[in-house]
């Protein structure tokens, strides 16, 4: 049985969008932040859990890509895969959608570290219960998973090579 993948549903807030009336870049990763606490809620790490177990997740390197804009008062939801774990990190992909749109509005993947909190921050291999949450969630990603995360692994660059440094310098010249 497939869980559901959504975790994380809000609604975009006055204080959300900017001056181009769409939601503020700044406010894609405050949702996929919040959609991390839920992932940290399904796999046992909520409040309470944090608290008892003196654990955590802290976020080592976050990635988005901003495909869509979206304003004022829609409805977004997150869906979430685990595209890896090991003993003390996940990598999660996430993608937001708007309403219940099939098209991804923005993409982030996340490297999440496992961390002690009990007497300063010091990596800690996950619980037994908390890893065999996460691997339910690894085991349950779609078959094409590829697919699914396709937005995930770019990295930020321009084209190389002397027509791109041409076009660019070329662009710099007065007219």
């Amino acid at each position: 049985m497939t869980q559901n993948r959504t975790i994380y549903r809000d609604t975009v807030r006055p204080e959300w969008v900017d001056y181009n009336g769409h939601l503020r870049d700044a406010f894609y990763m405050l949702i996929f932040s919040l959609s991390t606490d839920s992932f940290m809620d399904r796999i046992g790490l909520d409040e309470a859990g944090r608290t008892s177990r003196g654990r955590s997740l802290f976020t080592l390197e976050a990635h988005i890509n901003y495909l869509h804009e979206i304003k004022e008062g829609a409805a977004v939801r997150v869906e979430a895969s685990v595209l890896a774990f090991d003993a003390k990190r996940v990598h999660l992909y996430m993608e937001m959608f708007a309403d219940e749109g099939t098209e991804p509005i923005a993409a982030s993947e996340q490297m999440l570290l496992h961390v002690d909190t009990t007497n300063g921050a010091k990596s800690a291999a996950f619980d037994t219960d908390i890893a065999g949450r996460i691997e339910a969630m690894f085991l349950d990603a779609p078959k094409e998973a590829p697919k699914e995360a396709r937005y995930a692994g770019r990295v930020i660059g321009l084209p190389s090579g002397p027509r791109a440094v041409a076009s660019a310098s070329a662009a710099t010249k007065p007219a």
